[in-house]
């Protein structure tokens, strides 16, 4: 069982967690503990996980060329690859280089979809909520607060989130410290919180697929 580096390490180096196995998933550091905790639960030890920087999704039109690089120096060492990234942000440019480079990736539009279930979510036609998973919630500040320069001028809040009606909290699993913590980021926010257990949602499913592929 893989030990998980802490949350600055997945967000600004990302992580190999495995090189014994015979199939590779490319993720992003955010889903770092949700992808071991599938593998390690289903006993897939012919999985091997590489995590990219989690902070590429405040860039997100350098993921399709950070996703390449890695395929590109890991594909010799493997029989397949796949891709545990959604669109996330870069227009459809993520999936036209995963089909260039001949590598399935997950469906969805980002992460917040597939972790609710991708029909669940679009059913939903959500437009008023900011989203938090797990990991968002204890990298809040990295994520959320100091890109948007809140810790210098906190009087943006109001200018970036005047328009959300709720911030909704993806819960992965059952901790009530990041509920806690979840909470204190929806009153710094200044929005309610409605927290959603959604577990991990498609992204077992599509993971079970590729163990079994």
């Amino acid at each position: 069982m893989a030990v998980t580096p802490d949350d600055n390490e997945l967000t600004y180096n990302g992580a190999t967690l495995g090189d014994t196995g015979k199939v590779l998933l490319l993720a992003c550091g955010a889903l770092a503990r949700e992808v071991l905790a599938v593998r390690d639960a289903n006993g897939w030890t012919h999985l091997d996980v590489t995590c990219l920087p989690a902070i590429l999704h405040n860039t997100p039109e350098r993921i399709p060329d950070a996703v390449t690089e890695a395929v590109t120096k890991h594909r010799a060492d493997y029989d397949r690859i796949y891709v545990l990234y959604a669109d996330c942000g870069t227009g459809g440019l993520l999936e036209a280089q995963c089909k260039h480079l001949g590598v399935q990736m997950m469906r969805g539009p980002h992460c917040y979809s597939f972790f609710e279930g991708n029909e669940a979510f679009a059913a939903r036609d959500e437009f008023i909520a900011f989203y938090l998973t797990d990991f968002l919630v204890r990298q809040f500040d990295a994520f959320v607060w100091k890109p948007l320069g809140l810790d210098r001028h906190p009087s943006l809040r109001d200018i970036y989130f005047g328009n959300y009606e709720k911030l909704v909290y993806q819960a992965q699993t059952d901790d009530p410290a990041l509920t806690a913590k979840a909470q204190e980021c929806a009153d710094r926010l200044n929005l309610p919180l409605e927290r959603r257990f959604t577990g991990y949602g498609d992204l077992e499913t599509e993971m079970k697929a590729f163990a079994a592929d």
